[in-house]
Formats: structure tokens, C-alpha cells, sequence
């Protein structure tokens, strides 16, 4: 692990997105709440905060961080055949919460891949990417057009 010992507690956020491409009738199941397995987006944003929370149970020399939110937000995206998903961690400490936004939006799109699996084994997950980046002594650091 790094030291962060003599870094100063600052106000970390991190947004982060990703992607899952399928048929267009396992988006209409999301969508009117008839997938078999229950409300898709509802247990996906809950695994997606209990991923985030567990992140350094799952990247080794992740340090173990004291979130204040994290906020998980779902997008279906009709002309694509896909549902974007879009996490936002956030702490103060003294070191990023980057891999927590990342791992949130990871573990949402495998748990809707996981609840429609049985209608669409081919679903894609795509783009999972970091957004922005604030706080630290690095400031504000945001991606650029894709």
C-alpha cells in the first residue's frame, strides 16, 4: 500500500460510467419491471453501493475508505439498447475514492447482466471509465471526449 500518512484529509469525489449493451426486449423487461428476478435497477444500485463500500476487500492495495455517499444513477438509453449507469463516491481522507465509483459501476452492470442473463446471455459490458476526479493535491481532473 502507499503511505498516505502525511497527506491532508481532503473532500474526495469521483464519478465514474459505464454501459450494458442488449436485445432490445431485455431492455423492455428493465424498463416495465417484468424480469423475471425482480426490479432490476433497484437491486443493481443496492450492489453497486455494497461494491463500493467493499472495495478494499476486492483490489488488494486498495486502502479501506470511510465513504459519505455514494449515488448511483441508471439511464436507458433506447437507441443504443442499453443501460448506462453513472456512480459518484465521495469521502474525506487522504486518498481518492476512484476505485470505489469504479468498482460501483462494475458491480451494477455484472448484477443486471446477472438478473437478465436467463433472457440475453449476450449482453455487453462497455466503456467502464472514470469521469472526473475531485480533491488532493491533484485538484479537479476530468476525461475528455470519447
Amino acid at each position: 500500500m502507499v503511505d498516505v500518512a502525511a497527506k491532508q484529509d481532503t473532500h474526495r469525489v469521483a464519478i465514474a460510467a459505464g454501459r450494458i449493451v442488449m436485445r432490445p426486449e431485455t431492455l423492455q423487461k428493465i424498463m416495465d419491471g417484468t424480469a423475471s428476478k425482480g426490479d432490476v435497477l433497484g437491486i443493481a444500485r443496492v450492489a453497486a453501493i455494497q461494491g463500493a463500500k467493499r472495495t478494499s476487500d476486492l483490489i488488494p492495495l486498495c486502502h479501506p475508505i470511510a465513504l459519505t455517499s455514494v449515488n448511483v444513477e441508471f439511464k436507458m438509453l433506447d437507441d443504443a439498447s442499453a443501460v448506462e449507469c453513472t456512480a459518484r463516491a465521495e469521502s474525506v481522507g487522504r486518498t481518492g475514492v476512484e476505485m470505489e465509483a469504479l468498482i460501483a459501476v462494475s458491480v451494477a452492470l455484472l448484477t443486471i447482466y446477472d438478473m437478465c442473463k436467463a433472457v440475453d446471455r449476450g449482453m455487453r459490458i462497455e466503456g467502464v471509465r472514470l469521469m472526473e476526479k475531485r480533491g488532493g493535491k491533484s485538484g479537479l481532473w476530468q476525461a475528455g471526449p470519447s
